[in-house]
């Protein structure tokens, strides 16, 4: 089959940074899935993605869609003909609807009866009739929060459009695509080469943009290039750059021709918290700071240009008078904030709402102090600094740095608690309140941030819960997710053993007593909405925790599987340390050679006792047994039950679920032998209590009846 390149390009006003990468691919994935679902093959895919462009470069695109069987049921035979066999409309109407004769149509049956059916096959369409189609289609599917239009025209679009590349092989495809007539020619740099620039064939683009359009459209390919430069030019000034991900990822996205230059800042600035000058470079002005061998700040900052300049000491001298003023304004927030204690602005936290239902950061951190007092002798913290540190945790929100710099909330708490003279241990706990911030985020390193910590994301959650606020797929205005995830990972991975139920019963009575005080200062007149139940809320949260901590496990990719965790999660374990251990012990008992045998005769137990809908006995009646396959299971269940109860009373549940495998041969012996559902409704009775007393055993640890197999 013929092929030929496939290339297009959408060429914009400066597109959002932050957007871009995610634009370029769910382009990319648009135009792809239209490919497929048309049916055209096509080879490598090439992405590209600049500031003012969106393009895409297939390689050898079929000319044409693989051929369409077709297979079309059609009316029952039954009425289809008159009696006397002449053809009813409802026939020769799905004849023509199928482009052919009546007497060409096959027969099928179906246990419903026969039916006319037709089978053929489509002779796929021309590639390039339906290139319009799919670039249309996957535009409006990218994901732009807010469209704008532009002109007298009525397209919209994430920027403003001002020319479209649709060319298949040499031929330009024939399309009108927001407004704009598809062509062969784009533009390169805004500057440098503000002239339009024909393109020959797709797989020129690149090269030919980049040669005379000064323009590197491969996002990636660009990225390194920073990287690089900036890297270099670090270097030569004896120093080495901050690059992060994201700020690289930013400049690439700003930038078509990226040209380093180094410049500098007053070095008195530097007094500033290291931080706050970070913030104001990355944030403010997307420059990469630079440190020493020693990795202290320096004076020194790279920004990247868009252009080659004939100038470039004018270029670096405007970014200096640009930066100087930001670090001026940073300079003077931090003074102002250091005349007033942070132990002083509490009060001032009344009047800031936290939430209109759950009342003023005030009422937050008297809740969470009470928590962080909770949980302060179970995670090794002194009582006084984990009280200390709840009291002062939210009193940096009302700084002129935070104010400025949101992202350093926390952050700066501890440096102006060290600043007060505060414990150490207070001022280090008020800067990991917040950890982990995201996903792979270290943990808080000491005790009272753990204490701290725990105790925020605590708060917010069960309140979140509390007020009907719980998160959605789409909507999470609490960070519930994030915080749930926080609190797991600090749990498990500094192996602390807490009680959830416990920890978000004790959360919801602080949260109602809040709700109960503000319902009785209401001066509106309205009756106070009814009080949350605190059952039921401690049942939601639990259950959203540990689906959460479910995605924990099967992203960790440690053999755990979703029935597994099923198995574990049925008994409802409250602590997630216990969680973990009864999981792990299942995990290495199923490496067991007996334990698909169990598994199954658990699952064939727990069908029988739901069936007989049985109230065991208290004991099991060894006068009753009428063969040696049942006393030899009693007598294995009664020998092994005081050595498995001690086990798991100091939770060594591998070591249980390993005696309990020994239970295999007697198991297998009982159901080869013995019929359960006996006539004499006594010696029935008393097999289903046998059954039940093995049952409970592995209950203690899991619900093995959740397996497969």
């Amino acid at each position: 089959m013929s092929t030929r390149d496939f290339l297009v390009e959408i060429g914009t006003e400066e597109l959002p940074p932050k957007s871009l990468p995610a634009l370029s691919a769910a382009f990319s994935e648009g135009i792809l899935a239209g490919l497929a679902a048309a049916g055209i093959r096509h080879g490598k895919v090439e992405r590209y993605a600049a500031p003012r462009r969106l393009a895409l470069l297939v390689r050898r695109v079929a000319e044409h869609q693989l051929d369409q069987q077709i297979k079309r049921k059609g009316p029952p035979v039954s009425a289809s003909f008159t009696p006397d066999g002449q053809p009813t409309r409802a026939a020769s109407a799905f004849a023509e609807s199928c482009g052919t004769t009546l007497a060409a149509l096959g027969r099928i049956t179906e246990p419903k009866g026969e039916f006319l059916f037709h089978t053929g096959v489509k002779a796929g369409a021309a590639t390039i009739t339906l290139l319009e189609g799919i670039v249309t289609a996957s535009l409006d599917k990218l994901p732009i929060a807010k469209r704008m239009r532009w002109g007298s025209g009525t397209a919209e679009f994430v920027r403003p459009v001002h020319w479209i590349v649709l060319l298949y092989g040499r031929e330009i495809v024939p399309a009108t695509i927001l407004g704009i007539t598809a062509s062969d020619r784009t533009r390169g740099h805004r500057f440098m080469a503000p002239k339009e620039i024909r393109l020959s064939s797709p797989a020129s683009y690149a090269g030919r943009l980049e040669k005379a359009g000064r323009v590197i459209a491969d996002f990636a390919r660009r990225r390194e290039l920073i990287r690089e430069g900036v890297t270099r030019l670090a270097t030569e000034h004896g120093g080495r750059a901050i690059i992060g991900d994201a700020l690289l990822d930013e400049v690439t996205a700003l930038v078509e021709w990226p040209s380093p230059i180094a410049g500098r800042f007053e070095e008195r600035f530097l007094a500033l918290p290291r931080e706050v000058l970070i913030a104001t470079l990355q944030d403010h002005q997307r420059y990469f700071p630079v440190e020493d061998a020693g990795s202290q700040l320096t004076s020194l900052f790279i920004t990247v240009a868009n252009i080659v300049s004939r100038a470039p000491d004018e270029v670096r001298r405007g970014n200096e008078r640009v930066v100087r003023p930001r670090l001026a304004d940073a300079a003077f927030f931090w003074d102002q904030d250091c005349r007033t204690p942070l132990a002083a602005r509490r009060e001032q936290l009344k009047a800031v709402t936290f939430q209109a239902q759950l009342g003023s950061y005030f009422a937050k951190s008297e809740r969470v102090r009470a928590l962080a007092l909770e949980l302060a002798p179970r995670v090794g913290a002194a009582a006084t600094d984990a009280g200390r540190a709840a009291e002062l945790a939210k009193c940096d929100l009302l700084t002129g740095l935070v104010g400025e710099f949101p992202e350093l909330q926390g952050t700066m708490g501890a440096y102006y608690a060290r600043h007060d003279g505060e414990a150490a241990a207070v001022a280090t706990a008020l800067g990991e309140q917040y950890l982990p911030r995201y996903a792979g985020d270290a943990l808080p390193a000491t005790p009272t941030g753990t204490a701290l910590a725990l105790a925020d994301k605590l708060d917010t959650i069960v309140g979140a819960f509390a007020i009907g606020q719980k998160p959605t797929g789409a909507k999470d205005p609490f960070a519930v997710r994030r915080a749930t995830l926080g609190v797991l990972r600090i749990v498990l991975e500094r192996r602390l053993e807490l009680d959830v139920p416990a920890l978000v019963a004790g959360a919801m009575e602080a949260i109602r007593a809040d709700l109960t005080a503000q319902a009785a200062t209401r001066t509106d007149g309205k009756p106070p909405a009814a009080l949350p139940d605190s059952a039921v809320v401690g049942r939601e949260v639990y259950d959203y925790a540990f689906e959460r901590l479910r995605a924990y496990y099967l992203e960790a990719g440690e053999g755990i599987s979703t029935e597994m965790f099923d198995a574990v999660l049925d008994r409802r374990p409250g602590s997630p340390l216990d969680f973990d251990a009864r999981l792990r012990a299942l995990g290495a008992f199923l490496a067991l050679p007996d334990a698909a045998a169990l598994s199954g005769a658990n699952k064939r137990i727990a069908n029988i006792l739901r069936k007989a809908n049985h109230t065991p006995a208290a004991a099991v009646r060894a006068e009753l047994f009428e063969g040696p396959e049942e006393r030899a299971l009693a007598e294995a269940i009664a020998a092994l039950t005081p050595g498995v109860e001690a086990l798991l009373a100091e939770r060594d549940y591998a070591a249980a679920l390993k005696q309990l495998a020994t239970l295999r041969p007697a198991v297998d012996a009982f159901f080869d032998k013995v019929m359960v559902m006996a006539e004499d409704p006594a010696v029935r009775a008393n097999r289903l209590t046998l059954l039940g007393s093995m049952q409970r055993l592995f209950l203690e640890i899991a619900d093995l009846s959740r397996l497969p197999g």
